[in-house]
C-alpha cells in the first residue's frame, strides 16, 4: 500500500483493531493516509480515497513550485485533505504552503498549523477578514489563527476560514510568506483536473507536520 496510516492530530502511528484505528493519545480516530512517496500515483490514490471533498493546491503554480506532500483523513467516509506546496519567493526564500479542508473536528488543520483547538473556533468571523482567496472559484474569507511557534523564529503565518460547510486552513512559513497572499488568491481543486493533473510538479522537502 503506497499510502500509509496515522494518527491526523499527531505524528503517531496507529493500530488497527476490531473497534477501528487507534492512537495512543486520542484513542479512536479515522486515519491519516500519507504517502511514503510523493509523486503522481500516490497522488492518484489519494484522490480516490478523498471522493467528493475538495483538495486543494494554489494554481496555477508559479515555475519552480511542486507538491512535496499530501494527506486525506478518511474511514467510513472522507473528512479532511491536505497539501503542501513548496517554492522560492523573491523576498522570503525558500517558502511553503499548506492548504487543510476539513470537517469540523477533525484536527488536520490544526495538527499542520501547530494550532492549541482542533477547530480554529472563535478567531474565524471577528471584525474583518486578514485576507480573502478563491477556493474553486468562490470567494473565501479567511481570519489570522494566533499560534505558538516556540523556537521557530521565521514563524508560520496561520489563515482560517469556512467553504462549503467545512474548515479552510491556510499555513504559510516563513510567517512573511503572507505577504504572497493578495486579494484573490487562488486554490483549485484537482478532483477536477482532468488530464491537466499531469502537468502537476512533486517533490522538494517534506514538511514538519
Amino acid at each position: 500500500m503506497s499510502l500509509a496510516a496515522s494518527c491526523p492530530r499527531c505524528t503517531s502511528p496507529l493500530r488497527q483493531g476490531d473497534e477501528g484505528w487507534t492512537c495512543l493519545l486520542h484513542g479512536l480516530v479515522e486515519p491519516l493516509w500519507r504517502p511514503d512517496k510523493v509523486d503522481y500515483e500516490t497522488f492518484a490514490e489519494l484522490i480516490g480515497r478523498a471522493g467528493d471533498l475538495p483538495t486543494y493546491v494554489p494554481w496555477p503554480m508559479s515555475p519552480g513550485w511542486s507538491i512535496s506532500d499530501f494527506g486525506c483523513v478518511a474511514g467510513s467516509a472522507p473528512s479532511a485533505t491536505v497539501t503542501t506546496t513548496v517554492g522560492v519567493s523573491d523576498l522570503d526564500g525558500e517558502v511553503e504552503v499548506s492548504v487543510v479542508a476539513e470537517d469540523p473536528g477533525v484536527g488536520l488543520g490544526a495538527r499542520v498549523a501547530g494550532a492549541k483547538h482542533t477547530d480554529p473556533g472563535d478567531q474565524v468571523g471577528v471584525g474583518q477578514p486578514a485576507v480573502r482567496v478563491r477556493a474553486d472559484g468562490r470567494t473565501v474569507p479567511m481570519w489570522v489563527v494566533e499560534v505558538d511557534s516556540g523556537d521557530d523564529f521565521l514563524g508560520s503565518s496561520v489563515f482560517a476560514g469556512e467553504a462549503d460547510g467545512r474548515w479552510l486552513w491556510l499555513v504559510l512559513q516563513p510567517a512573511s510568506a503572507a505577504l504572497l497572499l493578495h486579494d484573490e488568491w487562488l486554490l483549485a481543486d484537482v478532483t477536477g483536473f482532468g488530464p491537466n493533473a499531469l502537468e502537476m510538479p512533486f517533490g522538494g522537502p517534506r514538511p514538519a507536520w
